[in-house]
């Protein structure tokens, strides 16, 4: 039985990551790494002309950041997920990226399968972050928004949607539970995002949490 491989692209700089990257997701049958790049200018670059379903993205680039890198890419491919790569947990960072529409972030030091675990979940609509992540960003929206008064502006089959991929739902499951195709899915994922100001499925998920 045929099925699409899910693309993958990985942006770092340090070249023997880089490389144990490429080998690692040589592995999974279910996952293609294209090429890999090792800095933002030519993520930039190449990714629009050749763009993968999963960016792999370091945070921290010489020259244009990985946080920038998001903002450029999602202009062009919306659709296009990005797993941020980090060294360490570092929460500032982690929510910027969020913010620009990252789908969620990995450590350096995360082991193969939940290399291909992450980008496996976000390819489905899934979104991977850590707990202690979600926790900052909710503390922020609870800070600077009314969240209870804008999530009013949500039809009920909107509230139902967001929240089962509050639930940890896929689209796929989402999709059959409300009896309705993914891509009516995505279209009430991106009514959400403009009723809820925000750019990110990720941050409306956190949004709703909080």
């Amino acid at each position: 039985m045929a099925f699409h491989r899910k693309t993958v692209v990985v942006v770092e700089d340090d070249l023997r990551l880089q490389e144990q990257l490429v080998k690692i997701l040589e592995r999974p049958d279910d996952i293609e790494c294209l090429y890999a790049v090792s800095s933002g200018e030519e993520a930039l670059s190449r990714i629009p002309c050749d763009p993968p379903d999963v960016v792999l993205m370091d945070i921290k680039l010489p020259g244009r950041s990985g946080i920038d890198c998001i903002r450029e890419l999602k202009k062009g491919h919306p659709e296009m997920e990005v797993v941020m790569l980090t060294a360490y947990d570092e929460e500032d960072n982690i929510f910027r990226a969020l913010k620009e529409g990252a789908s969620g972030y990995l450590l350096k030091t995360s082991s193969p399968d939940d290399i291909f675990n992450a980008i496996r979940d976000v390819f489905s609509g899934g979104a991977p972050f850590s707990s202690h992540i979600a926790r900052k960003v909710a503390q922020h929206f609870r800070k600077d928004r009314e969240i209870e008064d804008e999530n009013q502006k949500l039809s009920a089959r909107e509230h139902e949607v967001l929240g089962l991929l509050a639930s940890g739902y896929i689209y796929k499951e989402v999709a059959d539970e409300l009896d309705i195709t993914i891509e009516t899915v995505r279209t009430y994922v991106k009514r959400i995002c403009q009723k809820l100001h925000v750019r990110s499925k990720v941050e409306a998920i956190i949004k709703y949490r909080a």
